[in-house]
């Protein structure tokens, strides 16, 4: 269906029927505009007003936008600035976009290859829609060289799932509050919308007077949080053991495909395997898996190819799947407004959807961890200040060994500190400002105070005899609630029908049996970054040329295996010892592969060449296989340092010597150190299958994560 032809001076009752027209074809022939959705359109594209949107998952926010935009591009306006936080959330609204001839693109971590095209493409006015992550507002070359020109010529600007603005916001960004200064400096006339599903009174407040959306002609719209498909559950057992197999026995009972969420990337790699070997179809997703993959796990979600996936937060905002069957806890978020805003996920087109919470003992230990790496104290945030020059740039690399803080904590303090104004952001790195720079310790309080109410409620929730989902829209400020009590009728404490909590003593011992097995599961990477022809290399799509699903002895974050093995590599290189060696054997011994390996390949390290080369011996020496030596990197070949996927995988292409393995017969055994982002195990089994290899099987000392 092609879009209307729309004029500029249309009467509203003509806008109104376009604007019906444009949502049919972003949401389907039988889709009619709500009320609210009409009047937030009339007042960003008539009246060019600033409005703020609250309204629950699934109402219908994005169409806002979309129809928004197209309406006042035909109106001669420039393009539409979205403010998104999550590559899942772009993916969604570029589809959505499309759909209704709305040509969006999107600028973020995942597509760097693609920045200067899309630049370019604003520039000529081919861009209807950018969607920019809240990180890019502070990106030198994108500050100084195409926000000034958006900022002055935008359409509409939107700031999506704009809670992350809040102090008080359970997902509060840094990089959020940035938002203030772009929309300071719009031109006249230029309409913003903010919109959220989760919000309560104090977060809505703390919005409206950051970005601005604020005054007596500001347009508020706040809907109801109440949802007649989900059916809350809470079942408490006694530990984590007894959670996984109650879970690897009731999982497939739950209706159609759903998400897992857990509360540590640990968690959720650890559960997925133990899930997948119980003859469950999942997969782990968290912040730290490549965004290659993060797309292609979405849509094996989208499409049911998985049961679920077990996730982080970081599959969250802005996901969408109508027909999302339920949503599972294990283990609570620390505040109701994170637990409704991922449990909304679920049964937006379904007249049932499951949504249990597997609470546990340890819960509230892993929210005060995450406590106590919020903002630093004064004398620490000082130090960072005190270390930067106002004229050469540091690194944060280079400044991360000046001051007492991890990388991901010095990253948040930069961006505060440049929020603030104390430092900036230039290129090459960090520069102080010179500027008076106050630590607002009673705002600190503040929060800390905030976030142990939240948590209070969080347990209470998991208490609570009056209906669940009322409980939940009180802690929301719910303007559709009254003083009378308003049950759902579908909880468990409204039905008094309970989960049943009996874990089959099979079940458990078979549970056990796989969390007691020596080793973890390394999964080989299922896909080429995006861009890569770019950089020269020719990879694309899914990978079928590299290694087999591999194992790592532990992850250095791990209580038992962590600390030995971060003492075996913080110490001088050394022929590995015998207790590893020992244990290297019982991994050996547990491994379900398709295949036993023949040989064994040690890869070269530039930082443990004695440890990795004696243990690939050890190994062929105890395993009786063939020892093939150590695949060595090229002498002329640069050293490769780069974070990002596409830029690593290009810079390991063409990195070893490789000899001829057409004479091997049966898989090669190939053992490093250790592996973090797993491209290194990837392009090397390219190249050795390339060779001649059969197949290739990684083993890693360890993981860090």
């Amino acid at each position: 269906m092609t879009s209307p032809d729309l004029h500029a001076e249309q009467p509203t009752t003509d806008l109104r029927a376009d604007a019906e027209q444009l949502l049919r074809e972003l949401a389907g022939p039988k889709a009619t505009l709500r009320d609210d959705q009409w009047t937030a359109i009339e007042a960003l594209v008539v009246q060019r007003k600033r409005a703020l949107v609250v309204q629950r998952t699934g109402w219908g926010k994005s169409a806002v936008y979309f129809i928004s935009a197209k309406l006042l591009r035909a109106r001669g306006m420039g393009p539409t600035v979205i403010v998104s936080p999550l590559l899942a959330l772009m993916r969604n609204q570029v589809v959505a976009a499309e759909r209704a001839g709305v040509r969006a693109a999107t600028i973020n971590s995942g597509n760097m290859t693609e920045w200067d095209e899309i630049h370019a493409k604003v520039a000529a006015g081919e861009i209807d829609v950018l969607l920019v992550s809240p990180e890019r507002l502070n990106n030198p070359d994108f500050r100084d060289q195409v926000l000034p020109s958006l900022a002055a010529d935008a359409g509409l600007v939107v700031v999506d799932e704009a809670h992350c603005v809040s102090d008080w916001g359970h997902d509060f960004r840094p990089d959020y509050r940035r938002i203030r200064t772009l929309v300071s400096d719009l031109g006249n006339g230029i309409p913003v919308l903010a919109t959220t599903a989760t919000a309560n009174d104090r977060v809505v407040a703390d919005v409206a007077a950051q970005v601005g959306v604020g005054g007596a002609d500001t347009l508020v719209l706040r809907g109801t949080l109440e949802r007649e498909s989900l059916h809350l559950s809470v079942l408490r057992l006694d530990d984590a053991l007894e959670r996984a197999a109650w879970l690897a026995k009731h999982l497939a009972d739950l209706p159609g495909s759903g998400i897992i969420y857990v509360l540590t990337v640990s968690a959720a790699r650890d559960l997925a395997d133990l899930l997948s070997d119980q003859g469950h179809k999942v997969s782990a997703y968290t912040g730290q898996t490549d965004p290659a993959e993060r797309e292609m796990l979405e849509i094996a979600l989208l499409n049911n190819d998985v049961k679920a996936l077990v996730a982080t937060s970081a599959l969250g905002m802005g996901f969408d799947k109508p027909d999302l069957g339920f949503v599972v806890h294990v283990g609570a978020p620390s505040s109701p407004i994170a637990y409704y805003q991922q449990v909304g996920r679920a049964g937006r087109s379904t007249d049932r959807a499951e949504v249990v919470l597997l609470p546990g003992a340890e819960d509230q230990r892993i929210w005060s961890y995450f406590a106590s790496v919020a903002f630093p104290r004064e004398h620490l945030v000082r130090k960072v200040i005190d270390v930067l020059d106002t004229a050469k740039p540091l690194s944060t690399q280079a400044l991360e060994p000046l001051v007492e803080l991890n990388r991901t904590r010095l990253e948040m303090v930069l961006k505060v500190l440049d929020v603030d104004g104390a430092v900036k952001r230039v290129r090459g790195g960090w520069i102080a400002t010179g500027e008076p720079w106050t630590y607002d310790e009673e705002r600190y309080a503040r929060l800390d105070q905030a976030r142990e109410s939240e948590q209070q409620a969080m347990l209470e929730y998991q208490r609570t005899t009056v209906c669940r989902m009322e409980f939940l829209r009180r802690q929301l400020d719910d303007p559709g609630l009254t003083d009378a009590p308003a049950p759902c009728g579908r909880c468990d404490n409204c039905t008094g029908t309970r989960l049943d909590p009996t874990v089959d003593t099979a079940e458990l011992d078979a549970t056990k049996q796989r969390l007691d097995r020596p080793g973890i599961d390394l999964p080989p990477r299922k896909q080429w970054p995006t861009g890569m022809a770019k950089l020269g290399v020719q990879l694309s799509g899914k990978i079928t040329d590299g290694p087999e699903t591999g194992r790592v002895l532990g992850r250095l974050a791990d209580l038992g295996w962590g600390q030995r093995l971060r003492s075996l590599l913080d110490a001088p290189d050394a022929p590995v010892p015998d207790p590893v060696v020992a244990a290297c054997i019982q991994v050996l011994k547990a491994w379900d592969w398709a295949q036993r390996p023949t040989s064994v390949l040690a890869l070269e390290s530039p930082t443990h060449p004695i440890l990795v080369a004696s243990l690939a011996a050890k190994l062929a020496e105890i395993g009786r296989l063939n020892d093939l030596g150590v695949l060595r990197e090229r002498p002329d070949h640069p050293p490769v340092s780069a974070a990002n996927s596409a830029y690593r995988v290009a810079g390991l292409v063409g990195a070893w010597d490789v000899p001829d393995f057409s004479g091997v017969d049966g898989p090669i055994l190939l053992v490093d150190a250790l592996t973090d982002t797993g491209w290194t195990f990837t392009v090397a089994a390219r190249e050795l299958r390339a060779a001649g290899a059969d197949a290739v099987l990684p083993l890693a000392l360890a993981t860090p994560k």
